[in-house]
């Protein structure tokens, strides 16, 4: 049985021409899909019941289940997401000033093994498909109207939750033509932020695309600092590879590549390290976001003293490179990426003990 949240606008026309459907019925069920959010073919009532019987009958509509939700104390909400072969995966609602901002994951764990995260030390499962990907949005959505809220509140979407989403680009940008196709879930590309680990490859395909902005997860100035944060990363690209193919990006006059820079007490704080993230990054249109390190159990860092902080934005600014300072949060719920899933996990493995 087909699963058609995971099917493109021309795949689901084709598919559907294979059921003897003209090409209009696919852009109605697409639209029902993704921006109606029908949960149940009987509601697609511009649908002859011929059709929709013959729909209910040959394929489904895959959305995951929400395992758990947390709101923290300063609004944002956390899900955990089972798929429909159980697996688990979180997503993010992060309130901004006047919207909320999604943050989505692109695979079920991670291969990566960042040694500050959570999710890398949990491992990598298996690629998520691109309507798992977009079937986040329906939920959150669903969530923000449950609420009492008007889901079009959301409107920025960052891959920045499990996973590296250029291994996984064919589906990752399978997903991105759902998200921002007009008769899917209508995303402007400009409002839809990929962040990558840094692999110049599938970068240059990304590009390529136009499908969405892009961020790299940097973290480290030099190829040897990197090496031991980022072993993996730094083992794809060596930091002059990965510059290169920053200063090469295909970017709009107005647009800027985002550098993460996640700062850990004592590791990658350093007023040194400042400076030489500055001379690495000279060439590259870019702005810089600097996210003090949420301290994870069981992870061997911690969060880097107010002052430190300031001190790197400083010389970041006083240099000529913009730099913003974002805000931890979700902290009271464990929203740092990868924690809510291990937490169950290890839960699920405690009642199986017992």
């Amino acid at each position: 049985m087909i699963d058609l949240l995971n099917l493109t606008l021309p795949e689901m026309e084709s598919w559907l021409a294979g059921l003897g459907e003209p090409r209009f019925r696919a852009s109605q069920v697409f639209q029902w899909l993704w921006q109606k959010g029908a949960a149940d073919f009987a509601a697609m009532t511009n649908l002859s019941k011929a059709l929709r019987g013959k729909l209910a009958e040959t394929a489904a509509m895959a959305r995951p289940g929400v395992a758990d939700t947390r709101v923290s104390a300063d609004g944002t909400v956390k899900f955990l997401l089972r798929l429909a072969d159980g697996a688990l995966v979180e997503t993010v609602l992060i309130p901004e000033e006047d919207h909320l901002t999604q943050c989505l994951s692109s695979q079920v764990g991670c291969p990566m093994a960042c040694a500050f995260c959570s999710t890398g030390a949990g491992g990598f499962t298996r690629n998520m498909t691109a309507g798992e990907m977009a079937a986040q949005i329906l939920a959150a959505r669903q969530y923000l109207k449950d609420a009492g809220r008007d889901p079009k509140d959301l409107r920025n979407l960052v891959f920045m939750g499990m996973g590296e989403p250029l291994l996984n680009l064919d589906e990752l940008l399978r997903s991105l033509a759902i998200i921002t196709h007009d008769l899917g879930l209508g995303f402007s590309t400009r409002r839809v932020t990929v962040s990558t680990c840094g692999l110049p490859g599938p970068m240059r395909r990304l590009g390529a695309s136009g499908l969405a902005s892009l961020a790299v997860s940097l973290h480290a100035p030099t190829q040897e600092l990197r090496a031991e944060l980022m072993p993996k990363a730094a083992a794809a690209a060596s930091l002059d590879e990965l510059m290169a193919a920053l200063r090469d990006y295909p970017l709009t006059p107005r647009q800027r590549i985002t550098i993460e820079y996640v700062l850990l007490a004592g590791v990658n704080d350093s007023a040194e390290y400042a400076r030489q993230l500055v001379r690495l990054l000279s060439g590259v249109k870019c702005k810089v976001n600097l996210i003090a390190y949420n301290a994870t159990p069981d992870l061997p860092f911690a969060a880097p003293a107010p002052a430190a902080v300031l001190a790197f934005e400083k010389i970041l600014w006083d240099k000529g490179m913009t730099a913003v300072l974002r805000k931890s949060k979700g902290n009271d719920i464990a929203a740092a990426c990868g924690q809510l899933r291990a937490a169950h996990l290890d839960q699920t493995t405690d009642n199986q003990r017992e």
